[in-house]
């Protein structure tokens, strides 16, 4: 792993992505380059005529008025971002990650990410965004866009970062969980944590296959490994696991194999994202 993506706006989240990128740093030798979006200019706002029937003088007072504001709210968005940067790295530099970029971009967040995505190898985002404390139960819409468009890892901090020992991965034995097993055995990331591999589903020939295969590949990487097939409700069952077995980290696919994967994160993804306490990785 060479360069880690970490998106930060300001939020409550933005300490818990920067905590949770310098242990992804700490593990794999990792750069890692903060990425902060503003956005465009009055963007989600139609413009409002406010001169009514003002004479010509009147209205040229009036949009000169507004143009001053609107470049005195620009710069500010541009100061903010800056420091919210600084604020960064300086929390990164506390960890004792040297190698730190800084990206300040204005336009789409998606955009911009698809610029820099090329160069990274994983994106680390938080679970919630500005409004974290005012929409506890909704996910972040940034994480739901990045989740979609990105061709990357996305790697979903939770709300405060705990040391990791153990972690879960969530099988279904579908392309994009075939994808996060053969990651988290060629990387130094999951080096010396135990594995939890679960399929959640009916107990049959062709997923105990499809499990023991995964198991197979993950202990000939040197991975220790409790692999099992438990009956019930994927996210119901995922979520009993994180809070029974001391799980530190949830490994998935973004999308199970049969679901409409261009429009929608996957339904159990969504919903382990929204109730877990832990971090959580996607695979496309």
């Amino acid at each position: 792993m060479t360069r880690v993506i970490a998106l930060i706006d300001g939020s409550t989240y933005s300490r818990s992505v920067c905590d949770h990128a310098a242990w992804i740093a700490a593990r794999t030798g990792a750069g890692i380059d903060l990425l902060h979006v503003l956005g465009r200019r009055g963007a989600g706002s139609a413009p409002v005529d406010l001169s009514g029937s003002l004479d010509a003088n009147g209205r040229e007072g009036l949009l000169a008025e507004l143009a001053s504001l609107d470049e005195q709210q620009a710069r500010l968005a541009l100061k903010r971002g800056r420091l919210i940067l600084d604020d960064a790295r300086a929390r990164l530099a506390e960890d004792g990650i040297a190698d730190v970029g800084t990206r300040l971009r204005h336009g789409d967040l998606i955009e911009a990410v698809q610029e820099f995505e090329t160069g990274a190898d994983m994106i680390v985002v938080g679970k919630r965004g500005e409004a974290a404390d005012f929409a506890r139960l909704h996910l972040g819409s940034n994480l739901e866009r990045v989740a979609r468009a990105s061709h990357k890892p996305v790697f979903v901090a939770s709300r405060a970062f705990v040391p990791i020992e153990r972690f879960l991965i969530a099988f279904d034995g579908g392309a994009s969980a075939i994808k996060a097993v053969d990651h988290v055995a060629a990387s130094p990331l999951f080096a010396g944590l135990a594995c939890r591999l679960l399929m959640v589903g009916p107990d049959s020939d062709t997923p105990r296959a499809r499990l023991e295969d995964a198991a197979r590949r993950l202990r000939e990487a040197g991975l220790t490994v409790d692999a099992a097939i438990l009956p019930g409700q994927p996210d119901a069952v995922i979520a009993r696991e994180v809070e029974t077995g001391a799980i530190g980290l949830v490994v998935m696919g973004a999308y199970g194999h049969s679901r409409i994967r261009s429009l929608i994160i996957g339904s159990t993804t969504a919903e382990m994202i929204r109730s877990c306490l832990v971090p959580v990785l996607l695979f496309r």
